[in-house]
């Protein structure tokens, strides 16, 4: 980039030679003085020299128009840029190029379609070019429009030209795969690149780890440097950090830790936010710490990371007093602590910190707005959902898929399945996450109708499913006693490559227990291929309570006592059944046995939505 002083000299120049005469004009140097304008972001000294063009009648040609294009693009002045463009008396590639990038570059990924079309169809010595794709790959790529079907209809392009030698190319296509989800069609133009650069190399690492292909990422990390030629950058390392982050693989970090330290990679902040946020992850908080503490500059992105860190591992208070030593945090500090203190199960304080951060001028985005209304969900508050809903559409957020389907949720716990429909019916690129909050807010209210047949819709669609989703359909079944179905849906479970979980089995054992078939429930439960869990024997006695089975509750018991001996619910549920039976003395003993081990009865608790805040009270 140019110096301040070298710009007021070409400036002077440029406009005494404007002054002299229009046929003296360097169009070189103005070319230079345009691109030097744009960098720095002087739109009104660019601005002032377009003008003296347009003074002495001088059309740009391609050469000097696509400078001036390149200018107002990188001042958001895509409107004027086009108008340049128009202009053009013979348009070349260059300037097909440069436009593209203009609408690359201020988020135009129809324009920039419309024009590569344009440019594909125009004269034989007019063609798109590798510039031509990439520029029009990464409009694609940064706004993610359409269903994926464009960008194959690039790559036939591209093979169809013999595009696809070119590193660019492949680069690009790479990173829009990676980004749509399609990392196995990015993996296959990876692995057919004949040439590779670190772009592509980091391009796919890092597909693999914002797509949750943990394993995948590290295993291509370690090719990258055993075999690759290459040596990671700090871009690579990065994403290979948060791999191992997500997936707590301490020692695998700790080895990519110590090979940036011992090949002396360059690393920047963003490095030392990714290994402080991965040591978190993983435990290792007091050396998280004292990281941070070490580091010379910081930022809200160092501060949320290891705040994260104490809220996943359950270090509540310990989050909040790093938070409140913070002079001034960011949004992205609040919604790091609201977020933690959802997952701790504590609403109200989330809720308070939400309002308490608006009083400091700080508006909620579409991360704060999921926690929010998640924390909303667990108070059933219908009227401020309500509220924060329209909070979310006044502001567009509500397009984002995490707060449509936090929306859904909330809706649906509070009971207005319609309005979770119509959220739902609104939504656009429907994902896995917000099928399984629309399923699961019908299965909840025993509308296994419903569940069942949007579950049909979603595999029609070719949404593949997950364990989440298969316990919510059955839910939905045990609730209604659809024991055939629900056999159905289990068998289905390993057709998707999946192993039925604790959560599934049951969920079965409640099917079967609602049908009041305690038996072929017990014989399932015998017949597991693992160990029944809690959960499993749980579902069990809650059929045998429903039943008055007191035989079938003592064998469950047996198993829970052992198990979870402080779950209070599982003797309170003995006791009861024992007097129901008449079996007074045997209750008796049951509640003794609470006492001995120092349990009691949790008291209960309720709350009541008034026109300005919602009450909570024990029972």
């Amino acid at each position: 980039m140019m110096s301040n002083s070298f710009n007021a000299t070409l400036l002077h120049r440029a406009l005494r030679d404007f002054v002299i005469s229009p046929s003296a004009l360097d169009y070189a140097l103005y070319g230079r003085l345009f691109q030097c304008f744009g960098e720095l972001r002087l739109p009104l000294q660019g601005k002032q020299l377009h003008a003296r063009l347009v003074v002495y009648s001088e059309t740009p040609s391609n050469f000097l128009a696509s400078k001036v294009i390149n200018f107002y693009a990188r001042t958001n002045g895509i409107s004027e840029a086009r108008r340049v463009f128009d202009d053009i008396h013979q348009k070349n590639t260059f300037a097909y190029n440069a436009m593209l990038l203009a609408y690359a570059l201020n988020s135009c990924p129809r324009d920039a379609l419309i024009m590569f079309s344009s440019l594909a169809c125009s004269a034989a010595d007019v063609r798109p070019d590798r510039y031509s794709v990439t520029c029009l790959l990464k409009s694609l790529s940064d706004s993610l429009i359409g269903d994926g079907s464009l960008v194959k209809e690039v790559h036939g392009f591209v093979l169809r030209n013999e595009l696809d030698a070119d590193v660019f190319v492949g680069n690009a296509l790479v990173s829009y795969y990676s980004k749509y989800d399609k990392v196995d069609l990015a993996r296959k133009v990876f692995d057919r690149m004949s040439e590779r650069d670190v772009v592509t190399w980091n391009s796919m690492i890092s597909g693999y780890s914002q797509g949750g292909f943990y394993e995948e990422c590290k295993g291509l990390y370690r090719e990258m440097v055993d075999s690759s030629g290459f040596m990671p950058d700090v871009v690579a390392v990065i994403c290979v950090l948060q791999a191992c982050g997500q997936s707590k693989d301490l020692t695998f970090g700790m080895e990519v830790h110590k090979y940036v330290i011992e090949n002396q990679i360059k690393i920047d902040v963003s490095f030392c936010n990714a290994l402080i946020g991965f040591y978190a992850k993983c435990g290792s908080l007091e050396y998280a710490r004292e990281l941070l503490d070490k580091m010379p500059e910081k930022d809200d992105v160092t501060y949320s990371a290891i705040i994260s860190g104490y809220m996943v591992h359950g270090f509540v208070q310990k989050g909040l007093e790093l938070f409140k030593e913070m002079e001034s945090p960011r949004l992205n500090v609040w919604n790091a602590v609201i977020s933690g203190l959802v997952q701790n199960n504590s609403h109200e304080s989330a809720l308070d910190l939400g309002r308490q951060m608006q009083t400091f001028g700080l508006r909620p985005n579409t991360v704060t707005l999921s926690s929010i209304l998640c924390a909303l969900s667990k108070f059933s508050n219908l009227k401020v959902g309500k509220e924060t809903h329209c909070y979310a559409v006044k502001n567009s957020y509500d397009r984002n898929i995490y707060v449509a389907t936090a929306i859904i949720d909330a809706y649906g716990k509070s009971g207005f399945l319609s309005g979770a429909q119509r959220i739902f019916d609104r939504s656009k690129g429907r994902s896995l996450i917000i099928w399984t909050a629309i399923v699961s807010a019908y299965a909840a209210h025993g509308d296994a109708k419903s569940a069942l047949s949007l579950f049909d819709k979603m595999l029609i669609s070719g949404i593949q499913p997950d364990p989440v989703i298969f316990t919510a359909v059955l839910t939905a079944c045990a609730y209604c006693g659809m024991v055939d179905k629900a056999w159905e849906i289990f068998d289905s479970i390993k057709n998707y490559g999946i192993q039925p979980t604790m959560e599934h089995y049951a969920c079965m054992v409640g099917v079967l227990s609602k049908a009041e078939r305690l038996s072929d429930a017990t014989e399932f439960v015998r017949k597991m291929p693992i160990e029944p869990s809690a959960k499993v024997w749980g579902a069990l006695l809650n059929g045998a309570s429903v039943a008055s089975n007191v035989e079938l509750g003592e064998f469950v018991c047996e198993h829970l006592f052992q198990i979870e001996p402080e779950n209070t619910g599982n003797y309170i549920i003995m006791a009861n059944l024992y007097s129901e039976a008449g079996r007074w003395k045997q209750a008796d003993e049951v509640r003794e046995k609470m006492n001995q081990v120092g349990l009691r009865k949790i008291p209960g608790s309720s709350w009541i939505e008034t026109s300005k805040e919602c009450h909570n009270f024990a029972t």
